[in-house]
């Protein structure tokens, strides 16, 4: 009785968590909106210091400091407003990326282990120590310009219809990502790149556009993979066209590499077995040959990830005791 109770506990824990994330996510991919409105940067603080609160009562000593360390930032942000900019951008998300896996692997099968999240967090503290210290560095510049601090990154867009339209492009392809990988979901995000495609006439705009709708042709991409470089890909973008710096966009290697699909290595293939007296196959095909296999990524974090996107609860216990029984 007493662990149904803690597993209910956690659920919830969850479930508020992932709520709490969204939040501090949308507000982080358009940071710079987000410190035009007191109320919206409120927000972002009332969400992790949630997340820390609720972490600190269940035991979760990981994510109790991550969340502490974005909420100490936001406080920052919110009494004392800065110039923001790409940089500020990018550390706040480096330090929020940390926070939604460890939040994300409470769900895994083996559930959050706080020796390896520890581990992960105190690598993770130079990041943090970066952003306190960027953060100190903007306040006074502020100071020493003997200038109120403002909370603008550049001028307000000649084109405040585009500005809303990427925005609200953005948004979609966040929520698309979010229901989960489907071939339906993967056609409405393949339609959606084509509509953005029309919000440019460029030649680089419409370069990275068709490398992202390559990118998601092909299944053996995961999720995990391509939604954070993608959203963050096309924000830069939208940032350089809002400034008429179209020129200047050029897909990262990272999402270039997604688009070129060489024959898998046997270091990069895993054979996984199939479950017997199935009804349907284990996996979808996801090479060009048999049906029995999906490419595992050599990194054992990216790896799992890709095992739990393939199979479902049933298949992952079953594959577990297998692998129990090969290491013992």
């Amino acid at each position: 009785m007493q662990a149904t109770k803690q597993q209910q506990i956690l659920g919830y824990f969850i479930e508020e968590a992932k709520e709490h994330l969204d939040t501090i996510e949308r507000g982080l991919l358009d940071l710079q909106a987000t410190m035009a409105d007191t109320e919206r940067l409120n927000e972002l603080f009332r969400a992790a210091h949630s997340v820390k609160g609720g972490a600190a009562m269940l035991g979760f000593t990981s994510i109790h400091k991550v969340g502490h360390h974005l909420e100490d930032c936001f406080k920052l942000l919110t009494d004392h407003p800065v110039k923001i900019d790409q940089s500020l951008e990018n550390l706040f998300l480096q330090g929020f990326d940390i926070l939604k896996e460890l939040v994300e692997e409470l769900q895994s099968p083996y559930g959050l282990k706080e020796e390896d999240a520890a581990q992960r967090v105190q690598a993770a503290e130079p990041t943090f120590a970066e952003l306190q210290n960027y953060l100190n560095r903007l306040l006074q510049e502020e100071r020493n310009a003997g200038k109120p601090a403002i909370a603008v990154v550049q001028p307000v867009p000649a084109n405040p219809e585009l500005a809303n339209r990427l925005h609200g492009a953005l948004k979609m392809m966040l929520q698309l990502f979010k229901q989960g990988d489907t071939p339906a979901n993967r056609q409405q995000l393949a339609t959606l790149c084509s509509r953005m495609v029309q919000l440019n006439s460029s030649a680089e705009w419409r370069r990275l556009l068709q490398a992202v709708h390559s990118a998601l042709a092909h299944p053996r991409n995961t999720y995990a993979i391509m939604a954070p470089l993608v959203i963050k890909e096309l924000k830069l973008a939208g940032d350089l066209l809002l400034v008429g710096r179209a020129s200047e966009i050029i897909p990262s290697t990272a999402l270039q590499q997604l688009t070129i699909h060489p024959a898998p290595t046997p270091q990069l293939v895993a054979k996984l077995p199939l479950p017997e007296a199935t009804h349907q196959p284990a996996v979808r095909e996801v090479t060009t040959a048999k049906a029995n296999q999906i490419i595992i990524p050599a990194e054992p974090r990216a790896a799992a990830r890709a095992l739990l996107e393939a199979f479902n609860k049933s298949q992952l216990i079953e594959l577990a005791e297998f692998l129990m029984k090969a290491i013992q």
